[in-house]
């Protein structure tokens, strides 16, 4: 593989449609499932988001890049989307704080990456067709050659990817404050702990397989799931320990931290 720029590039989704583009990352292939962000803000965030993890990322915004990469800012250690899907893709970086160009990050992170498509047409075809899987190319424009090599994706129905990118072991995110939140790992964002630390709280990461029994040990005044990447039908696990957590200690989703103060 090599790094590339505006050589031609290919996405071929599940049902046969394809789109033609340009590469600007890595030249091979990428494949996962279709999935689409409206944000206009925030790339960044979410390419390193552990809970994309085996998905190609369509980034409906039109100028991806404007601002850069300031790498404090990422939300794990690494990109954690299969692919990227965008519009224009900028060469430059505005922002003075910046510490890269975007194509400098997809270098360095070995992101297959297409621009110069229709971001808007793959959206609303996803959107009315359903969610599919499909493969970028940037080196073979064989379209049955692609073909094939797609129909040997898994579907995420049914797949269990925490394991992937969840801690190993427990570790202290933030070793001060009033209370004590355990959070459960099935793919956090660094900033759902960065919120609950802000709020004055003692955080440590469990790894997603964690019983109730390990997490209890450290004593914790309240639970906090993440969200994470793949098919939650698959761990059945994680709702055995929810059950357990429930029926003892308050237990707040990733989506509501700050009415953990509340309890």
């Amino acid at each position: 593989m090599k790094y590339t720029t505006k050589a031609p590039a290919l996405l071929l989704l599940e049902d046969g449609t394809v789109f033609h583009g340009k590469s600007a990352g890595y030249s091979g292939m990428a494949t996962g499932e279709l999935c689409f962000n409206t944000g206009m803000t925030g790339y960044q965030e979410i390419f390193t988001d552990p809970s994309y993890t085996g998905q190609l990322m369509v980034m409906a915004s039109v100028h991806i890049g404007n601002y850069g990469i300031r790498l404090e800012e990422s939300e794990s250690a690494k990109i954690r989307i299969s692919g990227m899907i965008c519009r224009n893709l900028s060469p430059i970086a505005s922002r003075k704080e910046s510490d890269m160009p975007i194509q400098d990050f997809l270098k360095e992170n070995k992101l297959v990456t297409i621009t110069d498509v229709d971001t808007r047409a793959i959206v609303r075809h996803i959107r009315s067709k359903g969610a599919m899987n499909a493969i970028i190319s940037t080196d073979n424009q064989d379209i049955e050659f692609l073909k094939k090599e797609l129909a040997k994706v898994p579907s995420m129905e049914g797949l269990e990817l925490s394991s992937a990118v969840s801690s190993d072991k427990a570790w202290d995110f933030n070793a001060s404050g009033e209370l004590k939140v355990a959070l459960l790992d099935g793919g956090f964002k660094f900033n759902i702990a960065r919120c609950l630390a802000d709020r004055g709280c003692q955080v440590r990461i469990f790894p997603y397989n964690a019983s109730f029994s390990e997490m209890q040990q450290w004593q914790p005044d309240g639970y906090m799931l993440s969200n994470g990447p793949g098919d939650p039908s698959a761990m059945p696990e994680i709702v055995n320990t929810l059950y357990s957590i429930i029926r003892r200690l308050p237990l707040v989703h990733m989506i509501q931290p700050i009415f953990l103060m509340n309890l």
